[in-house]
């Protein structure tokens, strides 16, 4: 039997791939990893060509039969492929961080950079050998045998517990679900979602409506739905997921108590003062005490207006819905309300002017404009019907990239949105071109009977979003592929691209080619896109300070030298919420047992990256203010200068290279109308 796992085609058979076939793949390229890595070892002298080469070639095919697995395990999860999964875990996350400590490696690296001939490597050579010297000393490969053994299991640890927030997450999110017998109990929720309500009803084999806490079901409730009881029942289902107040088997609780211990202690080992430096090591702000400042400097500038905003809210509310006190169930639909009593449009008026094919196409033809570039449909296997698959060519067809997109919500797949990638752009030794592939994941409401999905314009910047992380992989021309895409990218520039085009989705020239009604095919009228765009900031000051809320509850968990707060990491978030939050969170409230960025996602002491990205994607986009939205100058210059360079060089060397200075935070607030 052949097993596409370690019959690793151009593109791989996700639809052959199945969990039998995970052990034995292992099986196969652990062991030519292992043999790999003990002739990197042994090679004399030790050279690029006879260390690093070699073992890059065989760690790539490892990492891509895992990444495949990972990936499954995101978008097709089952009780066998996670089984499996669990089962090979230990022995994955054993190899890679004893591969991080080898001290037979670090020599041969430490011997590389030393030797006469480094001067000789090119500059991205170096800078990887740069790099893998600095990751050798943080993964302790320095340290003596009892606290390199100490930290290795930590590690093993933390992998496991990792994947098990993430199990707990996405179990207690489906085994939600709530059916309505009575229509009634709908009302104000629009008629088009609660169609999806009674299909999923049907699905399950019962009668009525049924809502679950995946966000395309939960959200409509907590915008439209007026009663008010129902939206308190589903609020509180859905922030006390994996937490104490849900099933016990499903706790993370314990998990974030046991992973905030292990980052202290590995913190301690490495001989830094707590997580926070270890996490800040390899990103752009490089200290705690500057993210801590970036992070206050915003939090000064944006509270007054998020005060303002909640004032507004809670007036409206209290003078035109009455209620007197308004409660985080509210929140949501009381905004809606009154955003549409401003600004005179409704967010599933909008949606019925954006279906999935329009989006595509005028997604496509903006940055086939952009970028001097082609995408078309392609084929290839794919692990559910869903899926979609796409290339990436240049004006005479040459292959430079091709991407998955899987986006719409099911119970077998993780919430959220993510790009991640299957193979990265290199100039192998053999001197052939390997082009990337990507995949770009959401969680839409698929559609029901034969008309096209429709998008809220929330959707539409989330698919903006991710396709900007995706362009930054694909379009990379850094033929070393550790350093080509977002391969060795500062964690907290990872957001500008794909920040950065967010921006055109509120351009109305690049909006009109997106929509087509569901209905008529008629394009979004200027005047409902004006509503929009005045309504663009609406509650923004709100928005920035719920993100500050994160941010600063991460880096205070991660960032004390003298307590781990497991104990009482829960009182860190309320802290927090009292210094700057203005919105009300409810005492049973257990937000950070869904935090998968900061427990399960590698986000550690970095969830401030979304605001970092943002200054510095908000000033790039500002050039194109200047200069011309379309300017094609410009466009190729933002090409050339960030998204095609990868790790090349250090992430401010590359904005200085487009923009001609260091960033600057105004863009950001004027963009968010945080000042004027």
């Amino acid at each position: 039997m052949t097993n596409p796992l370690i019959e690793q085609a151009r593109l791989l058979d996700f639809a052959a791939i199945a969990p039998e076939h995970v052990t034995p793949a292992l099986d196969v390229l652990l062991k030519d990893a292992h043999e790999a890595l003990e002739k990197a070892c042994a090679a004399q002298p030790a050279s690029w060509e006879t260390t690093v080469d070699p073992l890059e070639t065989a760690l790539t095919r490892l990492a891509r039969a895992w990444g495949a697995v990972g990936h499954l395990m995101g978008v097709m999860d089952s009780p066998a492929l996670r089984e499996t999964f669990n089962a090979n875990l230990p022995r994955v996350a054993q190899f890679y961080i004893a591969l991080s400590q080898n001290e037979a490696l670090f020599a041969r690296y430490k011997e590389i950079a030393a030797g006469a001939g480094f001067k000789t490597l090119d500059a991205l050579k170096r800078r990887v050998i740069d790099h893998e010297l600095r990751d050798f000393r943080l993964s302790g490969a320095e340290l003596a045998p009892g606290p390199k053994a100490r930290l290795k299991a930590l590690e093993e640890e933390s992998s496991r517990l990792s994947q098990k927030f993430s199990e707990n997450l996405l179990d207690a999110t489906n085994a939600f679900a709530l059916d309505i017998k009575d229509r009634s109990e709908l009302d104000g929720i629009p008629e088009d979602i609660c169609e999806t309500y009674a299909e999923a009803a049907r699905a399950a084999g019962v009668e009525g409506w049924r809502i679950t806490l995946q966000i395309p079901s939960y959200l409509p409730v907590m915008q439209y739905a007026a009663s008010r009881a129902l939206r308190e029942r589903l609020y509180r289902a859905y922030s006390t997921r994996a937490s104490e107040l849900d099933n016990p088997a499903r706790d993370n609780t314990p998990v974030i108590a046991r992973l905030l211990d292990i980052r202290y202690e590995q913190a301690h080992l490495l001989g830094m003062k707590d997580y926070a430096e270890v996490s800040l090591a390899t990103k752009m702000a490089r200290k705690p005490e500057r993210v801590t400042a970036f992070l206050e400097q915003l939090a000064r500038s944006a509270r007054p207006k998020a005060l303002a905003d909640y004032a507004e809210l809670e007036a409206f509310a209290r003078d035109k819905l009455g209620i007197e006190s308004l409660q985080p169930w509210d929140t949501a639909w009381a905004s809606e309300k009154l955003r549409r009593a401003k600004y005179n449009y409704s967010g599933q008026e909008v949606r019925r002017y954006f279906t999935l094919p329009a989006v595509f196409q005028g997604m496509f033809r903006m940055v086939e404009n952009l970028f001097d570039i082609r995408i078309t449909p392609d084929s290839a296997p794919v692990w559910h019907p869903d899926v979609q698959f796409w290339r990436i060519s240049d004006k005479s067809g040459r292959l430079i990239a091709q991407f998955y997109t899987d986006l719409y919500a099911r119970a077998s797949k993780r919430g959220g949105a993510w790009m991640d990638n299957d193979s990265t752009y290199a100039v192998l030794p053999d001197g052939s071109v390997r082009t990337p592939t990507a995949y770009l994941v959401c969680n839409f409401q698929k559609p029901v009977g034969d008309k096209p999905a429709t998008l809220t314009h929330d959707d539409v910047t989330t698919l903006f979003h991710e396709f900007g992380h995706g362009l930054h992989h694909m379009l990379s021309r850094v033929g070393i592929a550790q350093l080509s895409g977002i391969n060795g990218f500062e964690w907290d520039a990872v957001e500008m691209p794909s920040q950065f085009m967010e921006n055109w989705a509120w351009n109305f020239d690049i909006v009109e080619t997106l929509s087509a009604h569901v209905e008529t095919g008629e394009k979004l009228p200027r005047d409902l896109f004006d509503r929009m765009l005045a309504a663009k900031n609406f509650q923004s000051g709100m928005f920035c300070v719920r993100q500050l809320e994160f941010a600063l509850f991460d880096m205070r968990i991660h960032g004390d030298p003298e307590s781990s707060h497991a104990a009482d990491f829960q009182k860190v978030l309320d802290d927090v919420r009292r210094e700057v939050a203005v919105t009300p969170s409810a005492p049973f409230n257990r937000f950070a047992q869904s935090f998968s960025h900061i427990f399960a996602g590698g986000y550690a002491a970095g969830y401030y990256s979304y605001k970092w990205a943002e200054v510095l994607s908000a000033d790039a986009f500002s050039a194109f203010e200047e200069e011309g939205l379309f300017n094609k100058a410009t466009g190729r210059r933002w090409l050339d200068e960030v998204i095609s360079r990868g790790a090349s060089r250090d992430a401010m060397e590359s904005f200085v290279a487009f923009r001609g200075r260091e960033p600057s935070i105004e863009p950001l607030l004027r963009h968010t109308g945080i000042i004027g």
